[in-house]
Order: C-alpha cells, then sequence, then structure tokens
C-alpha cells in the first residue's frame, strides 16, 4: 500500500511538473546537450577540438544525486558583479538560498539572478546555479559547474545534480565565465553531472 501511494505521489509531481513547464529528464539533458556541442553553430568547441569531438564525458546518471532541496527566497539582496574569467563583471543578484542533505551531511547553494538576461524575454524566471566540489580539478573541470534552474513554484525544488555542466571557458579560452562564488563550495564530491574535457 506504501509502494502503491508513493509512486502516485511521484506520478502527481511529474504531472504538476510537467503542466508548469516541461522538465527534462537526466538523460535527455545529456543528450541535448551533446547535440548542442556537436552542432558547429552552437558548440564552444575550438575548431582542433571538434573535428574529433564524439560526446561529452558524463558521470553515470546517479538518482542520489536528484536532490529535494529546501528553497528560502532572500529579500533585499543587492546587485552586485560576479567575477569571471576576464575582467567583464555581470550583474547578479541572490535569488534565495537552497538547503539539503547528503550522505546525512547538511548543506547550502545560494542561487542567482542574471539581471541583464533576466530582461530577456523567455529568460525572465531563469536562475543560475554555480558550484564547486571535491571532485573539481580531479574528475570533474577545476573551475566549477553549473547547473540552470526558474523560480521555484514552492519552498521544495528539486536539484538534479546529473545536470550540472561545465562553462563554456572548460573548452575554450576565448569566452568570459562566471567564477562560483565561495560560498557555494560544497565540501563533498558530486559525483554527477559532466565531467572536465580536457585532461
Amino acid at each position: 500500500m506504501k509502494k502503491y501511494l508513493s509512486s502516485l505521489l511521484i506520478l502527481f509531481f511529474a504531472i504538476s511538473f510537467a503542466q508548469d513547464k516541461k522538465i527534462e529528464t537526466s538523460q535527455e539533458f545529456q543528450n541535448n546537450l551533446n547535440e548542442e556541442y556537436a552542432d558547429k553553430k552552437d558548440s564552444p568547441l575550438t575548431e582542433e577540438d571538434f573535428k574529433v569531438f564524439k560526446a561529452l564525458d558524463f558521470y553515470p546518471i546517479n538518482e542520489k544525486f536528484i536532490i529535494e532541496a529546501t528553497f528560502l527566497r532572500t529579500k533585499k539582496e543587492k546587485v552586485f558583479g560576479m567575477k569571471t574569467s576576464t575582467t567583464r563583471l555581470p550583474k547578479y543578484k541572490k535569488y534565495g538560498e537552497l538547503s539539503f542533505v547528503i550522505d546525512g551531511k547538511k548543506f547550502k547553494l545560494n542561487v542567482y539572478q542574471n539581471i541583464d538576461l533576466s530582461k530577456k524575454e523567455g529568460y525572465e524566471d531563469h536562475l543560475f546555479l554555480p558550484f564547486s566540489d571535491l571532485t573539481c580539478g580531479k574528475e570533474s573541470y577545476l573551475g566549477g559547474r553549473y547547473i540552470d534552474m526558474y523560480f521555484p513554484k514552492s519552498e521544495t525544488v528539486i536539484i538534479d545534480f546529473n545536470k550540472a555542466y561545465n562553462p563554456y571557458c572548460a573548452y575554450n579560452h576565448k569566452y568570459s565565465c562566471p567564477i562560483v562564488p565561495l560560498e557555494n563550495d560544497l565540501q563533498i564530491e558530486i559525483l554527477a553531472g559532466v565531467k572536465k574535457f580536457h585532461d
């Protein structure tokens, strides 16, 4: 009976999400990212890398890293210039905090809103979740990884670390990429999402 109710609950949430905005599965996201990088007009790869590119290297999809987090909307946050890999300082503001537990340990990440991007049609509800973890510089990119999110509809949100992707700077130095804020450094290995591209 419990298993049946649990299945109904999962189905309910899945339908609710689908009605709100189509949510990609982890596998769909990774497949789409590979297609994007394989398309020369969208790919951040250098000419040399593009010639031999077949697919990005991902950790195996792991449900352990699809996390239910508590969302806290933070108000009266000041706009600031986020540091990047160049002198560019795009304007962001902290939108809220995400609190969650992995392996019995509590973690928190800040999620941000890009001010200029939020003014573009279709991106009004877009949020930016940059993070680094203990795999950075080893199996994953030294500079950390990103996850795209949207305005939460409730106090509970899902963070799917299987959808973590590298900044374009991980592939090509011509790009200017936001640097992960120190407060978003996780003291745990996030064994999910894309791995580093160059050794």
